[in-house]
Formats: structure tokens, C-alpha cells, sequence
């Protein structure tokens, strides 16, 4: 996700201890920041403003309340510009380009010890 200013490492710590949000805490999460991905052209695009950088994130939540990665960012201090989801659970993206799909299988689930 791409976000407003350059966070340095407490509003990430932020972010993996939990931040509460007016529904309450959210779990940590993972939280780094890394290289602009390359990604396809967003229309309309990110609003620009010269004055203020912008940096791209990772964040890996737990639990998905009502535009909660959003929230969190902004709660940090860092709103979110842009938001590309690539995974959900087990199944990830990988090189699917806008517009392409493939066909998935039910994902492995793990054996549930407590029953017998």
C-alpha cells in the first residue's frame, strides 16, 4: 500500500502491537516498508502533491474489519493513498495482471487436532 509521508519505525511498531481504532484494538500485525511495486497505472491516479513523499508498505492483518488497513494507517498518522490486495488466506496473486483470472481449488485446510 502506498501512504502519505515516510514512516519511520514507531508508527510501524504502532502497527505491529496493535492500534485501537474506535471499535477497539486490532490485533499486530506485520508491518515494513519495501520498494514501489511494479504496478499498472491507477486511473484516476493517486492524488500528488509535491510537498509531501509518499512510501509503500506491507501490512499483514489477521482479522479484516470494515476498511481496517485504512483506519490503521490513518490512526498512525500515515492515510493510505493506495491499497492493492495480494492475498487473501491462502491463495495469493502472484502474476495475475488486471482483468486476468485463474480457477482455484478449495485451499488445503489444516487437520483440526481437538476433534477425534
Amino acid at each position: 500500500m502506498q501512504v502519505e509521508g515516510i514512516p519511520e519505525e514507531e508508527p510501524l511498531e504502532q502497527l505491529r502491537r496493535g492500534v485501537e481504532l474506535k471499535d477497539g484494538p486490532t490485533l499486530p500485525a506485520e508491518a515494513r516498508r519495501i520498494d514501489p511495486p511494479p504496478l499498472w497505472d491507477r486511473d484516476p491516479p493517486v492524488r500528488y502533491r509535491a510537498a509531501i513523499p509518499t512510501c509503500w508498505l506491507e501490512i499483514r492483518i489477521r482479522e479484516g474489519r470494515n476498511r481496517q488497513v485504512r483506519r490503521m494507517t490513518a490512526a498512525v498518522g500515515h492515510p493510505t493513498l493506495r491499497l492493492v490486495r495480494t492475498e487473501v488466506g491462502p491463495w495469493r496473486l502472484g502474476n495475475l495482471q488486471p482483468g486476468q483470472w485463474r480457477k482455484l481449488g478449495q485451499p488445503q485446510r489444516k487437520p483440526n487436532l481437538t476433534s477425534r
